[in-house]
């Protein structure tokens, strides 16, 4: 679903090889959706035609800060917007719409919240850039694992243990557990259906 992603401080890693150390937050992981990360406008705009583009833009640098220390996880979003314009004659102002959106356990989205942005291009500028910026919350509460399943998940095993090959995450209740606490803030573009087919069709 995201497009790109690396480890931080809300993964779940490995301990010495035997037993798993949480060291998740209740910060969601920031990323783009795949399919969503750029926009074409044509014109006119019923054309699919290469010759009708008018308008491309990619959503970039997308960076996220959290502040977890309250009852509210608050997650800042910020990204930059580049567009390049094929006719160059004059100013001209492009807005597009954006999205920010809260989902949970990789498929429920709990919260959507749609923004837009205007790219300005001076007179015979092809590119033009700007930047952005989306917010959203998330109930700590909801976030954060129950004790019985951060225990699970960071109880240390002797090598030799009857549960000490056993993966805490093949248990049903304890992945059921960790996805209902696994956040996501997920930005990009406010696409139409239409838009959304092209993309994956290109």
């Amino acid at each position: 679903m995201l497009a790109g992603g690396c480890a931080k401080s809300g993964d779940i890693s490995l301990d010495g090889g035997v037993g798993i150390t949480a060291v998740r937050s209740a910060c969601p992981v920031v990323g783009v959706p795949v399919g969503t990360g750029d926009i074409t406008l044509f014109d006119p705009a019923t054309s699919r035609d290469a010759s009708a583009i008018d308008v491309t833009a990619v959503l970039t640098n997308v960076r996220g800060t959290c502040d977890d220390t309250g009852a509210e996880v608050v997650s800042n979003v910020t990204f930059d917007v580049r567009a390049r314009r094929t006719r160059t004659d004059g100013p001209r102002d492009v807005t597009l719409p954006y999205f920010i959106s809260i989902v949970r356990g990789g498929t429920q989205v709990v919260a959507k919240r749609v923004g837009a942005v205007s790219v300005h291009f001076e007179p015979g500028q092809a590119l033009a850039s700007t930047s952005g910026q989306a917010s959203a919350n998330v109930n700590r509460a909801a976030a954060t694992l129950p004790d019985s399943v951060r225990e699970q998940l960071t109880r240390k095993r002797k090598a030799g243990d009857q549960d000490a090959a056993i993966d805490p995450l093949a248990t049903p209740e304890v992945r059921q557990a960790v996805l209902a606490a696994s956040f996501e803030a997920l930005v990009g573009f406010q696409l139409t259906q239409d838009q959304l087919r092209y993309n994956a069709q290109r």
